[in-house]
């Protein structure tokens, strides 16, 4: 078998910030594959666009559900699960039909990103390889110029989808913080921090790395649904040596 799956970071959002290997397993695969909403344009696609070749196949996945059902609800479960199942049944088609595809993610292919699930499916049939990619994290505090951990800092990475008391509780025990998956959950994470005593510190980034990004203390942020590129930041270093 000469198929192959490759999990492909595509890094932040800056096409700039793609790796040398990333550019070289996209302009060398035979299809290229990449999650979007049904309807939506895919952001993986526009930042790796560039390295498609003429004959690329293109794959698009586009998810049945995101946001409109509750993540823990039955009917999200089942759609979003048989979801993942189709994609990886598509992918292995194009597999065994000799093809390397690769599969574009977002930031890191494992890290919060969709490719895992078609990597846990099909990795254990098929050659498979990551490549690593610029977390949006990593974007983001550079894009603020941050230091965001140093010495004994503890570094947490929390999802803005937990309950409130359990974000402030883990908060109140980080040195520095990162918090992802905003969105509809940005008052919910601005009141978690200000009862962690965090709040002061806390610095709202949107699009990082992006030609319209934009970079605010949270306090002064309003509290509208913030864009799915969005991270808030909590810099540890308050000891700075």
């Amino acid at each position: 078998m000469k198929g192959q799956l490759i999990g492909v970071g595509v890094g932040p959002g800056d096409p700039d910030l793609m790796t040398l290997k990333a550019v070289k397993a996209i302009a060398s695969a035979d299809v290229v594959g990449y999650f979007a909403k049904a309807g939506n344009v895919s952001h993986a696609r526009t930042i790796a666009q560039a390295h498609f070749r003429a004959d690329t196949v293109e794959l698009p996945l586009l998810y049945p559900v995101t946001t409109e059902i509750h993540r823990h609800d039955d009917a999200y479960r089942t759609a979003i699960g048989a979801f993942y199942d189709a994609s990886a049944a598509a992918v292995a088609e194009h597999i065994l039909a000799g093809r390397t595809v690769a599969v574009l993610s977002e930031g890191d292919p494992l890290f919060y990103g969709s490719y895992m699930h078609l990597h846990v499916r099909l990795a254990q049939r098929f050659p498979t390889k990551v490549i690593p990619g610029v977390t949006g994290m990593s974007g983001c505090w550079s894009q603020a110029g941050a230091p965001i951990a140093q010495g004994d800092d503890v570094l947490m990475v929390l999802p803005g989808t937990l309950d409130e008391a359990e974000l402030a509780r883990r908060l109140a025990t980080a040195d520095a913080a990162v918090i992802m998956k905003v969105g509809r959950n940005l008052p919910k994470i601005r009141r978690a921090l200000a009862a962690a005593g965090r709040l002061d510190r806390a610095l709202y980034v949107e699009r990082g790395t992006m030609a319209d990004c934009a970079l605010v203390p949270l306090s002064e942020r309003a509290d509208e649904r913030a864009p799915y590129f969005s991270i808030v930041l909590v810099p540890g270093w308050e000891r700075a040596a």
